[in-house]
C-alpha cells in the first residue's frame, strides 16, 4: 500500500483502548496520529498498549498541548475535517487529499461547540439510523479508510 499521508486527530480522547485501536488503524494506513491534551489516560496505560498490541511503538504519534498548537504548526493550506453528529454533510461526499486532517472529539461529548462553530463549512458526519453515535475507533475507521480508498 502506498503512503496515504492522512492525519487523524483525537481531541481530548478519554478511553485508552479506543486510542490504541486507532493507533493500529493509523499504522495500517501509514497515517499520523495526533493526540490533543488533556488525555483521559496515560500514554503508558497498559490498556492503550494492549489495544495497540506490539505495534504501538511503531505508530507515527504527535502529542499536542492544544488544538491551536497543532494548527499553528501546519501550513495555512492545511485542510481539516471535523467529524460530528451535528453536521448534514456526509463524509463520503468529501474528496479527500493526502495531508488532510480528520478531527474527532471525545468519546462522551464529541468536539467542542466553539471548534465546530468556527469550522462549520468543514464539519462532516457519518449518516446513521437508530443510534446517536458510533464507537470512536469505528468512526475513525470508516472515515479514514474512505479517504485511503479515494487515493487508491
Amino acid at each position: 500500500m502506498e503512503r496515504s499521508g492522512f492525519n487523524v486527530v483525537l481531541v481530548e480522547p478519554e478511553i485508552a483502548p479506543n486510542t490504541g485501536n486507532i493507533g493500529r488503524l493509523c499504522l495500517a494506513t501509514q497515517s499520523r496520529l495526533h493526540l490533543v491534551k488533556p488525555l483521559g489516560f496515560s500514554l503508558d496505560d497498559r490498556k492503550l498498549k494492549r489495544a495497540g498490541l506490539d505495534y504501538w511503538g511503531e505508530v507515527n504519534l504527535r502529542v499536542w498541548n492544544s488544538f491551536d498548537d497543532l494548527q499553528r504548526a501546519q501550513s495555512s493550506e492545511t485542510r481539516y475535517f471535523f467529524l460530528t453528529t451535528k453536521a448534514k454533510h456526509a463524509y463520503y461526499d468529501v474528496m479527500f487529499h493526502e495531508g488532510d486532517f480528520l478531527v474527532f472529539g471525545r468519546e462522551t461529548k464529541g468536539l467542542p461547540e466553539s471548534l465546530l462553530a468556527a469550522n462549520i463549512d468543514n464539519c462532516i458526519t457519518i449518516p446513521m439510523h437508530g443510534t446517536r453515535s458510533l464507537n470512536l475507533a469505528t468512526a475513525v475507521a470508516i472515515v479514514l479508510f474512505e479517504a485511503v480508498r479515494q487515493q487508491a
